[in-house]
């Protein structure tokens, strides 16, 4: 993964970082909930980041960080096996290609087009990650990247690659994330035990839909 830092360029607006920010705190969330999430500081980060987007995205960042305090470990851990993990059958299994069919071909079909915009956006998932390229958290991952590459496309004045970016980004949240997410996180909505995976959904539904209301990423069909 890039680093995001930009050094040295030009200064970006305050909300473009903390979107391309944003993203991977948010795909944080969908691994194993652990200590580490505190030790981290992984929720005032959310919302130090929400903060320098909408006020009402900072609000959902503090219910979900409180959530999290709230919640007994053993809780979350349980909650989260529950929904993404269930046996024999999760509740709200984390993958792109359950929601979109339940053709096996066309499931096929639907990863073969996602591994395509990840490689368009040169996106290498990393050697130890075990689990598969549609799960959301990659997906959230792969929007960290793809607001990367506007930032660093913006802060260098590169018209090219910031409208290249932009079409990779509809693409990607209109032609893919926005067919998916709706489904998966009203099944985590309705199913979760703790109060922190029902924020959460909640948390992600109104940020991506921001994400897919950009004006950069809306107007480029």
């Amino acid at each position: 993964m890039p680093d995001a830092s930009l050094a040295g360029g030009p200064t970006l607006p305050d909300e473009a970082l903390a979107r391309q920010e944003l993203c991977r705190f948010l795909a944080g969330c969908y691994y194993e909930p652990g200590p580490e999430f505190a030790e981290e500081r992984l929720f005032e980060s959310i919302v130090d980041a929400a903060q320098r987007i909408t006020p009402e995205l900072a609000e959902h960042a503090r219910r979900l960080g409180q959530a999290f305090a709230a919640a007994p470990p053993q809780d979350l851990l349980v909650d989260y096996t529950r929904l993404f993990l269930g046996a024999p059958q999760a509740l709200a299994k984390p993958y792109a290609s359950v929601w979109l069919t339940d053709d096996p071909e066309l499931m096929q079909d639907s990863a073969m087009e996602l591994l395509r915009l990840y490689e368009q956006g040169g996106f290498e998932m990393d050697e130890e990650f075990r689990d598969l390229p549609d799960h959301v958290a990659v997906e959230l991952e792969f929007l960290y990247l793809l607001s990367f590459q506007q930032n660093q496309a913006l802060a260098a004045g590169d018209e090219p690659a910031l409208q290249a970016v932009a079409v990779l980004r509809t693409a990607f949240l209109i032609g893919h994330l926005g067919r998916w997410l709706g489904p998966f996180i009203l099944a985590v909505h309705d199913h979760a035990q703790c109060e922190f995976y029902r924020e959460l959904a909640e948390f992600t539904e109104l940020f991506v839909r921001l994400e897919g209301q950009r004006p950069d990423t809306a107007t480029r069909h």
